[in-house]
């Protein structure tokens, strides 16, 4: 349950039903990847799963029309909330020509496109705070009051392209926000086995910026603080690190089995802090969203979900000479 008052973080009853019909589209979509892939129908599924409010909340708060976006692999809800629909990330899953992200280049949860001010993502970790990095030093010289807002694991948070970006922001007071979705693992290795120092937010202070470790399970907790944040890097402030303690709730990847390395006790205590179902509780509560409203939305995002599917599985595959298109310069 969250410890704040939505009203009193500006937020209108339309607005945290939004909140939530992101957080469950988000889900839903995941959950049907991992059936697509189970038949042999896409070839790979890096999770959201138990990470919607740290993506959500944080993306939420940012302005779609006027911020940049420099996602990593996992921040499907993210990229909902910045425009993608259902049948794009479905285009996108089944590598399908018009995938906005990469016309069907990439693999999956490689999330990029300049119709949502997204910056293209790769498979080297950490690579896009860099490049949040370098956007927000071209809306600073454009004189532009945009956020560049770049996120990672907790793991990649040790990799030199975080520190260097992280510095360089700081000299230079850049709007950027710098997010660690910190879900306790690295894919197979534990927080205790990756850092010395278990607080991601701790770091800030050595770069000159402010830090703030949050409950990444409270979507209005990740709000209010990513809307501050925001907030200093519009009015020349500099950047800020945001740490959000969350939990992955499957596997890394579908090519991983997580039982090798966390117990099923384990999971199964983090599944009842699922925030999906906790911000559910939590708008039961506060009398927004009724069962009439609950029934609607469910109903509205799994047609949604498998109009997503139907139209990316229908859509022909590249054709053979296609193969070298957008990889080697034509002549």
């Amino acid at each position: 349950m969250s410890k704040y008052d939505y009203k009193e973080l500006g937020l209108s009853d339309e607005q945290v039903l939004e909140i939530y019909y992101f957080m469950l589209l988000a889900r839903k979509l995941d959950e049907r990847f991992w059936l697509l892939n189970r038949a042999g129908k896409i070839p790979f599924v890096i999770s959201c799963q138990g990470q919607e409010a740290a993506q959500v909340g944080a993306a939420y708060a940012l302005d779609k029309d006027v911020d940049y976006l420099a996602p990593y692999y996992r921040d499907l809800g993210c990229v909902l909330v910045f425009g993608q629909t259902p049948t794009e990330v479905m285009m996108s899953a089944f590598a399908k020509p018009g995938d906005v992200n990469s016309n069907g280049r990439q693999m999956p949860g490689h999330f990029g496109g300049r119709k949502y001010r997204t910056l293209s993502g790769s498979s080297p970790v950490t690579t896009q705070f860099p490049h949040a990095v370098g956007a927000a030093l071209a809306a600073k010289m454009r004189g532009e009051k945009s956020v560049a807002y770049t996120s990672t694991g907790e793991g990649s948070s040790n990799q030199g392209d975080f520190h260097e970006a992280c510095n360089f922001a700081a000299v230079h007071k850049l709007a950027c926000i710098f997010y660690i979705e910190n879900n306790g693992y690295a894919i197979s290795v534990p927080l205790s086995k990756q850092l010395g120092n278990h607080n991601t937010a701790d770091r800030a202070i050595g770069y000159g910026m402010p830090g703030f470790q949050i409950d990444g399970n409270d979507v209005l907790e990740v709000y209010k603080y990513a809307k501050e944040a925001a907030e200093r890097g519009r009015n020349g402030e500099g950047p800020t690190m945001i740490e959000a303690r969350t939990y992955r709730l499957v596997p890394h990847s579908s090519d991983d089995d997580d039982r090798a390395y966390r117990s099923r006790e384990e999971v199964e205590a983090a599944k009842k802090q699922d925030p999906l179902i906790t911000f559910a509780q939590y708008l039961r509560d506060k009398g927004v969203l009724t069962e009439e409203k609950e029934k609607e939305m469910n109903d509205r995002v799994m047609r949604e979900v498998n109009e997503g599917t139907e139209a990316a599985e229908k859509e022909p595959f590249f054709a053979p000479e296609d193969a070298l298109t957008h990889v080697y310069e034509e002549r």
